[in-house]
């Protein structure tokens, strides 16, 4: 149990990282695809921008999403261990949709950007499985 709550947020903030990379990539394509030009150094700002800007608002609502999602995970790969992989990753990912789906039904908005197309909302879906597979590597010497 201690393991889990340790490995927990490593998980968290590397499905953070990478759905705001996701993010911030995605909407500068949106920005290239309109003829306007997107230097590598504009890239890499706008990056470690979002890296900090967005930690005050994503970071703590993937970290809610993830609270709920890896325990039913956890408890699902009691009776089905040989899936443990499959259930931490898809946790993951349906967190995220789940969190995106939630503020736009409760709030009327997107919380970020990228999400308003479906391939910016599958990306952040495959960050969230990225933060459970993550868990899953995290927590499996304690499952072996």
């Amino acid at each position: 149990m201690l393991r889990a709550v340790i490995v927990f947020f490593p998980a968290v903030l590397g499905a953070y990282i990478v759905g705001s990379i996701f993010a911030t990539q995605t909407i500068l394509a949106e920005v290239q695809a309109m003829a306007m030009p997107v230097t590598l150094r504009d890239r890499l700002h706008a990056t470690g921008h979002d890296l900090i800007g967005l930690a005050t608002s994503y970071l703590p609502l993937m970290l809610l999403a993830f609270l709920v999602a890896m325990p039913v995970a956890a408890g699902l790969s009691r009776y089905l261990p040989k899936a443990r992989l499959f259930l931490y990753g898809l946790a993951g990912a349906v967190a995220i949709l789940a969190l995106h789906l939630v503020m736009k039904a409760v709030l009327g908005l997107n919380g970020i950007a990228a999400v308003r197309e479906p391939l910016g909302l599958g990306l952040q879906c495959l960050a969230g499985c990225f933060g459970g597979y993550l868990f899953y590597v995290f927590t499996g010497r304690a499952h072996r």
